[in-house]
């Protein structure tokens, strides 16, 4: 595990949070030679294997999907 000092870190803390982030391996940060806080990078996102059909049995169908949504009356295009 890599030690900085609590100045060093105080001064460089973006990039040592970006370090830690990008090689999983944490990050110890001391105080006259005591711990003080560990900087520990997080858990890769669990992401499902394929996204593709991650959606089935979803949805549900209520009632006919074919008919128009309204009267065809309603629609002004027709009444010519």
């Amino acid at each position: 595990m890599e030690e900085i000092a609590i100045s060093k870190f105080k001064a460089t803390c973006l990039a040592v949070l970006e370090t830690a982030r990008k090689t999983g391996k944490p990050v110890l940060v001391t105080r006259f030679g005591e711990p003080v806080a560990e900087i520990v990078p997080p858990p890769a996102p669990k992401r499902p294997a394929d996204w593709i059909g991650s959606f089935r049995e979803t949805g549900q169908i209520l009632g006919d999907i074919v008919s128009p949504a309204s009267d065809e009356n309603d629609w002004e295009v027709l009444r010519r």
